[in-house]
């Protein structure tokens, strides 16, 4: 395949931020009293939006969810972001990726601001031609929607030689309702049954195999 336009998912992608979000998380059901489980099984909770998660895997009401997101930020917004680790080879994949002329796209369901302050922490910041993440009024979470909104924002590009690139299903989903190629990597979150299930044109187990399958 010969990408032009590369869009990348960023937890368990790029980045590995279990320790970030899984803290986020105890904090959020701590303060509204309810028994954190085994930090494991919080590990669901990296990828999916946080209200939804919330709603979910905890019997939330859309109000209270929306009250545990703002909650799980006020440990994340100053620390819970920081508690985070590159996945190896990241930096250099973006950089033959950029060398090679391709544009390059996060689109993630996490707040455009985080996700910003996120890529400059590690450097990687100057390597994207767009970042489109949700907002902090909790609009725009949807992955499908995010990804629409960047293929937007990108303006004429050729479809055809888009892909997506995430560790989830929902990554896979909302790039294959935009027409695009996906591609999912099993180094995240996410394992190979889940992204098979959710219909990934193409799966990789590294990073390494990553970039020599976009280049």
């Amino acid at each position: 395949m010969n990408f032009d336009t590369i869009l990348f998912d960023l937890d368990g992608t790029l980045t590995d931020p279990a320790e970030g979000i899984t803290n986020s998380v105890i904090y959020a059901l701590k303060k509204m009293g309810i028994a954190p489980p085994e930090r494991k099984e919080l590990l669901k909770f990296i990828g999916p939006p946080l209200a939804q998660s919330f709603e979910k895997y905890f019997n939330l009401s859309y109000e209270q969810s929306l009250k545990a997101v703002d909650i799980y930020r006020e440990y994340f917004a100053p620390k819970g972001l920081f508690e985070n680790t590159l996945f190896d080879g990241v930096p250099e994949m973006l950089k033959s990726l950029k060398k090679n002329g391709k544009k390059i796209v996060l689109a993630t369901s996490k707040p455009t601001v985080f996700a910003n302050k996120i890529l400059k922490h590690f450097n990687l910041y100057d390597f994207f031609d767009l970042t489109v993440g949700s907002n902090l009024d909790g609009s725009l979470t949807n992955k499908a929607e995010v990804i629409t909104v960047a293929l937007e924002r990108l303006g004429n590009i050729k479809k055809d030689r888009a892909v997506m690139v995430g560790d989830r299903s929902h990554d896979v989903i909302g790039g294959i309702k935009n027409g695009l190629f996906t591609v999912g990597v099993t180094f995240g979150y996410g394992s190979e049954e889940e992204l098979k299930a959710a219909g990934a044109s193409h799966i990789v187990n590294s990073v390494k195999e990553l970039t020599e399958f976009l280049i």
